[in-house]
């Protein structure tokens, strides 16, 4: 390693190895939790760094609960929310939120969906109250439901039906989790779509949009025991009903190789592989997960990474190469790498799957050095500090831990917890679920279009 990085590359590791160790012995923001008699459970976390708040409500209800023929449920009834309740007009809400100078928004994924306002400080309880008055005054009219379900089947054409990548992707899923819920799209098949009934939404509404299948979540500039009497002001008097039990959406984990070829009007040829793998709600063992983290990272942690040095760089093999892997799901989930062949020197799908193979095979064979680990380790482990500067990361995080069962405490252990895996843990990992009994590959080919034939 050249002088000058080197002594970058110490400077760094010891610029966060202060941050962290600060931030573990003392300056985590004082957060507190208690539950409502109706069930409801808050979490306040204090930062008092500016005279602003971010409120969120997260209910433990996604794509991934939906039973098969009424998919983009959950998502319908987001829009839905912001339709009129009892003592609100369609829109209404937003508008007066607007007229405040707040943000508000919503979001839908696969294991919850969350409701959010970031706004000064002196006006949470109207956030709390409107939030309140559509947990249980939703009036759902059909002439608004008939509307809505137009735009969202014009949203699923432009995100999905028009879009060739994204496309590739939602059908690459299917074939992916073949046991799990988790292939169903968010948005929802169109032909479900068409059929969903402003009933569906109803009664979708009354099954999991209950304070005890709700959490709320605080973070800015307020004291615990002021969000505690707002919330008891203003949530306390709903009447709950407990929403179903839920099971983790579990994946065959050693279902055999499977391949998709799919022909759409994309530029480029590009591979995408994915391994089906444990989430830390379902792993054995946490520190596979965490492992399987930094497998990420040492294969695509920026730009002195493995792919982007190797087969980008190096070998000229790929245009473009990467890793994803996310480790934080109610189920089992996958470890996804991906990659744009060198379309300049010819280089075929199978020729860039060989070359990603030998990088795993290298780390199952080789784990990686220490330092290559401690870089790594330096790179996510500033990544995880400095998001703490945002206070809707903050309350992201705690949100959607709760949300898909793990408690927020996580959070302030997850520095300690990536810094204790070992470069053979690492090559254990790769070892255990990067291997073909587990994985689905897709090629996404170029077809040509209307206009270039």
């Amino acid at each position: 390693m050249h002088m000058a990085r080197r002594s970058l590359f110490f400077i760094l590791l010891l610029m966060v190895g202060l941050t962290s160790s600060v931030q573990a012995n003392g300056t985590r923001q004082p957060t507190h939790e208690f539950t409502l008699d109706n069930g409801l459970k808050v979490i306040v976390r204090e930062d008092h760094r500016a005279p602003v708040v971010v409120s969120q409500l997260w209910y433990r209800v996604g794509s991934s609960y939906e039973p098969p023929g009424r998919t983009g449920l959950s998502h319908a009834l987001e829009h839905m929310m912001f339709k009129g309740s009892e003592r609100l007009a369609p829109g209404q809400a937003s508008h007066l939120l607007s007229s405040l100078g707040a943000q508000e928004n919503a979001f839908t994924s696969r294991d919850y969906t969350a409701y959010y306002q970031v706004l000064s400080r002196d006006q949470l309880a109207i956030a709390l109250e409107l939030e309140a008055e559509r947990m249980h005054g939703l009036t759902l009219p059909e002439d608004e439901f008939l509307r809505e379900m137009e735009v969202i089947k014009e949203e699923r054409r432009l995100r999905v039906d028009d879009n060739p990548n994204s496309l590739a992707y939602e059908r690459f899923l299917t074939l992916a989790h073949m046991a799990s819920p988790y292939a169903q799209p968010v948005i929802g098949w169109m032909h479900d779509l068409d059929r969903l009934s402003v009933e569906d939404l109803r009664e979708w509404y009354r099954r999991y949009y209950q304070p005890s299948n709700a959490i709320l979540v605080v973070v800015g500039d307020v004291q615990v025991d002021a969000v505690r009497s707002l919330a008891e002001r203003y949530f306390g008097p709903l009447d709950n009903t407990p929403s179903p039990a839920a099971r983790a959406p579990l994946e065959l984990p050693v279902g055999g190789e499977r391949s998709l070829s799919l022909n759409l009007p994309v530029q480029m040829p590009s591979l995408l592989l994915g391994f089906n793998v444990p989430s830390l709600s379902t792993a054995e063992h946490a520190w596979e997960v965490h492992a399987l983290r930094l497998l990420e990272a040492v294969l695509d942690g920026g730009y002195s990474a493995r792919l982007a040095s190797h087969l980008e760089r190096a070998q000229s093999i790929a245009t473009a190469a990467s890793a994803s892997y996310e480790g934080f799901a109610r189920g089992d989930t996958l470890f996804l790498l991906s990659g744009v062949p060198s379309q300049s020197r010819q280089v075929s799908l199978e020729q860039l799957e060989q070359a990603l193979w030998e990088q795993i095979d290298e780390l199952k064979q080789t784990p990686p050095s220490q330092e290559e680990l401690n870089r790594v380790q330096a790179q996510m482990t500033a990544a995880l500090v400095y998001a703490q500067d945002s206070i809707s990361h903050q309350a992201n995080q705690i949100g959607m831990l709760e949300s898909i069962g793990l408690p927020w405490t996580l959070l302030d252990e997850d520095i300690a917890a990536l810094e204790a895996i070992t470069p053979e843990q690492i090559s254990e990992v790769a070892r255990r679920y990067l291997v073909p009994e587990r994985l689905t590959r897709a090629h996404i080919l170029p077809v040509a279009t209307e206009e270039e034939r």
